[in-house]
């Protein structure tokens, strides 16, 4: 039978933990903090690349390629930047190994030093802005919309499997724009975009608002954020769009000629999400059994698995399964027929709802006799016996059903887990027993926002858009505040 998982309520971390590697979707590689992902987690990462690619082109976008390696001095440009990402930058010094007798092995050539460092990217704002400095000369050269999709490193000491690993994939937006105006325009359409994706394929619901300060990303004047809940109460975030001004454009002298003849400096967005988004789509909606996997980025939609006792039997089932199939992939569903006979139907069955398939099939010489079909789905784990008549249109239709009740769920436990407070022991309280967003007046102040972090833990997790305005108090300062901010503990 497939393998135990450790019950969500009594270790979550444990559980997420025996989820990943049981399902097989990633393990941890012989590199400390890095991650291999396995087949099975890559073709979800897939699913979830070729739809956000599609939805990029669709907005303008392109893509194209950018180094590994960034010289140090391109971090030294933008004061806000490096001291953001300085700590978690892996630096290349040499370029030769040698043999060492004595040492039995290869050791680094000390003769073979590099002139200048390189780091390997964190994120590639720097290169990418060098870069653009020899394709921006006119108005004409904009708006430029580039995407990549790469790896970057950021040398996490608290590693997680998909969640915080020192390499993760992702891609990466950088635009250049004429006026300001339009750069905002592209870091909200960006967000927007992000939240789209989100709620209509991973089925998760999503807050979007801005950083504060605090978390604001290293050299952005504003950045925009999705914030989704997970189901132990703590929030993830699952995207950012970043308004970066001018500060680019400035430190690498990106300049432009409008279109009366004058010389200015262009505008900045980028944006980004990553693998942490497959961490978001284990914790937001599987269970006890293993994975719940939304049919819209589920490798396998439907599974079906023969029952039977004898070869010719098999070989009757078969015949009538692969019209099915047939019917299935013509309506573009990704189905699998598991005919393999070195496994029971038992087992099948619940490594497949480990692997959260959204629908299985099971056809066995009674089905053939009645002209029915037992139909599991894996959200619910609802079973029915449903005719083999119109299969194909019935399956598609419970495909659409399962997107919807996904996201449905998560919409309900998140408005059940958020709370709005108006005292700091309420506050504390809600943040101790119930977790969760935590709606509360603040005093605007990053000092307060320090506090109530080393207090509790809890973060400003955004400020919604178009959120309420409303005159209160901070429930930290008891100082005025207008509006009420999103808390939560965060990954």
């Amino acid at each position: 039978m497939a393998k135990e998982l450790t019950p969500r309520s009594e270790n979550y971390s444990q559980w997420y933990q025996d989820l990943v590697i049981k399902a097989d979707l990633a393990e941890n590689s012989a590199v400390r903090g890095c991650m291999v992902i396995k087949p099975y987690g890559y073709a979800i990462w897939e699913r979830m690349q070729a739809e956000l690619d599609r939805m990029f082109k669709e907005t303008g976008h392109v893509n194209a390629y950018f180094p590994l390696f960034i010289p140090k001095s391109f971090f030294s440009k933008e004061a806000d930047h490096v001291e953001g990402f300085a700590k978690e930058c892996a630096v290349v010094t040499h370029y030769r190994l040698k043999n060492d007798e004595e040492k039995g092995g290869v050791v680094v050539d000390p003769d073979a030093k590099l002139e200048e460092e390189l780091i390997v990217r964190p994120t590639s704002e720097t290169i990418i802005w060098n870069t653009y400095r020899n394709w921006i000369q006119s108005h004409r050269d904009l708006p430029l919309l580039i995407n990549q999709w790469a790896n970057v490193v950021r040398w996490e000491m608290r590693t997680r499997l998909f969640l915080r690993t020192a390499e993760f994939l992702w891609q990466e937006g950088h635009t250049a724009h004429a006026t300001k105006e339009e750069a905002i325009e592209e870091t909200v359409k960006m967000i927007n975009v992000y939240a789209d994706f989100a709620e209509n394929f991973m089925a998760l619901p999503v807050i979007k608002g801005h950083k504060t300060e605090n978390e604001r990303f290293a050299g952005a004047l504003d950045t925009y954020t999705i914030e989704a809940l997970m189901q132990d109460g703590k929030a993830l975030q699952s995207g950012t769009s970043h308004f970066l001004g001018q500060n680019f454009a400035k430190a690498f002298d990106v300049k432009f000629t409008n279109k009366e003849g004058r010389e200015e400096y262009v505008w900045a967005t980028s944006w980004g999400v990553s693998t942490r988004l497959m961490g978001a789509l284990i914790m937001a909606h599987s269970d006890d059994n293993g994975l719940v996997l939304p049919p819209k980025l589920a490798p396998i939609q439907v599974v079906i698995v023969p029952i039977y006792k004898k070869a010719e039997q098999l070989e009757t089932i078969s015949r009538k399964v692969n019209e099915i199939v047939d019917e299935l992939k013509a309506k573009g569903i990704s189905v699998k027929f598991d005919d393999s006979d070195n496994k029971k139907p038992g087992w099948k069955f619940a490594e497949y709802e480990l692997k959260g398939v959204p629908v299985r099939l099971a056809v066995g010489p009674r089905d053939l006799e009645n002209g029915t079909v037992e139909v599991a789905r894996r959200d619910t784990l609802e079973k029915n016996v449903v005719s083999m008549e119109g299969i194909a249109d019935y399956i598609q239709n419970l495909l659409n059903e399962i997107q919807l009740s996904i996201y449905n769920k998560a919409f309900e436990f998140r408005a059940q887990k958020t709370t709005k407070v108006d005292t700091w022991d309420e506050f504390k309280e809600v943040l101790q027993n119930k977790g969760g967003f935590v709606s509360a007046h603040w005093d605007g102040t990053p000092e307060t926002e320090d506090l109530i972090k080393s207090k509790t833990k809890a973060t400003v997790r955004c400020i919604p858009l178009q959120n309420e305005q409303e005159e209160g108090v901070c429930v930290y300062s008891g100082k005025p505040s207008k509006q009420r901010v999103l808390f939560a503990v965060a990954y």
